[in-house]
């Protein structure tokens, strides 16, 4: 967090800003993804592939980009080990990259644990929290109670950027907000002498 978070009030900040940003996109995406593996109309590789490209437009920092899309790989090798009748390889084939974009992963188990858009969006704006949150219990050594609590209160907030994010628009109409500091630092983070987690 690059000495931007300190405390507990700082990260409750964090995680508010994030919720009105990227978790917004995120969840917007997982969403998206979720729908599409529901419906299944017409082609789900071309449909998949769509909301891949547009998500990776709207995440400027190529550190990021990769970071989602590791994240996505290993989100899927899960996904095969759990359901293994899935076949998440022909629906992401067309993706760019070593895997797609963890949001549309997300999406993907949602929908085949049975979920809907809406929880996968959910699940996507509450991730967005909890890894801030967990890394400043690592880092900054703040009370894992304290930290856990600070997210139960913002529960709310999670709910209502989830409704939003769930609504079904056409792809190039999701979300486009943005982050620019935390894409500058993670970008600075690849330089770093010490690198402690993948930006």
């Amino acid at each position: 967090m690059t000495g931007l978070v300190t405390d507990l009030a700082g990260a409750k900040d964090f995680c508010r800003t994030r919720l009105r940003t990227s978790a917004r996109v995120s969840a917007a995406f997982a969403a998206a993804s979720c729908r599409s593996f529901i419906n299944e109309r017409g082609s789900l590789p071309a449909q998949l592939t769509v909301l891949d490209t547009e998500y990776g437009a709207r995440i400027p920092s190529e550190a990021t980009r990769r970071a989602s899309r590791e994240l996505g790989r290993g989100l899927s090798r899960l996904l095969r080990s759990v359901i293994p009748e899935a076949d998440l390889a022909a629906a992401f084939s067309r993706c760019a990259g070593p895997g797609p974009h963890q949001p549309l992963v997300l999406g993907a188990g949602v929908a085949l644990a049975g979920g809907d858009p809406e929880l996968a969006a959910r699940a996507a704006a509450l991730g967005a929290c909890a890894g801030p949150a967990s890394a400043a219990v690592r880092l900054l050594g703040l009370d894992p109670l304290a930290v856990q609590a600070m997210l139960a209160r913002l529960a709310p907030e999670v709910d209502e950027t989830a409704a939003a994010a769930a609504a079904a628009v056409p792809p190039a109409w999701l979300p486009a907000d943005g982050a620019p500091a935390l894409d500058l630092l993670a970008d600075y983070h690849l330089t770093a002498e010490v690198r402690l987690f993948a930006s």
